[in-house]
């Protein structure tokens, strides 16, 4: 699994010019499966998000989560997090769940993200998206732990 985590002022996803996820304050989730995640993983990496400390305190410092400022959380699903360009000039993703597998972890994670976050919005999984944010910061987070991919 990858998640990779930018910290929005705003952010929102539009698909057939449509408006189906919208946020302010908090976290645009871009979240890969890998062919061999299982949902042993997400509790990992539901704790990790809600808890990591992204956002500024009073003295400027990076010291509070998206708990502690009461962020709000969009999930976009993202295939392409595990595209390989190493070889050739177009990206191979063969490390990336096929999209069944992918769909059933996307739709676990989303369900354990909301049990802790008040305000949880999502993307259309496998839809043509646009995908729109005022990145605060910037700061942008990728979070992998290999250990847990299998």
């Amino acid at each position: 699994m990858r998640l990779l985590i930018q910290r929005v002022s705003q952010a929102k996803v539009v698909v057939a010019g449509q408006t189906v996820g919208e946020i302010g304050k908090g976290a645009l989730v871009f979240l890969g499966i890998h062919v061999s995640d299982t949902s042993s993983a997400i509790p990992w990496y539901v704790n990790k998000l809600v808890h990591l400390r992204m956002f500024h305190d009073a003295e400027e410092k990076m010291n509070q989560s998206l708990l502690d400022v009461q962020g709000e959380v969009l999930i976009v699903s993202q295939f392409t997090l595990y595209g390989d360009c190493t070889q050739g000039r177009r990206p191979s993703f063969t490390e990336a769940a096929p999209p069944e597998k992918a769909r059933a972890l996307y739709e676990e994670f989303v369900l354990e993200v909301k049990k802790l976050v008040k305000k949880v919005e999502t993307g259309v999984f496998g839809a043509h998206m646009e995908v729109s944010l005022t990145n605060d910061g910037p700061v942008s987070l990728l979070i992998e732990k290999k250990s847990l991919a299998v």
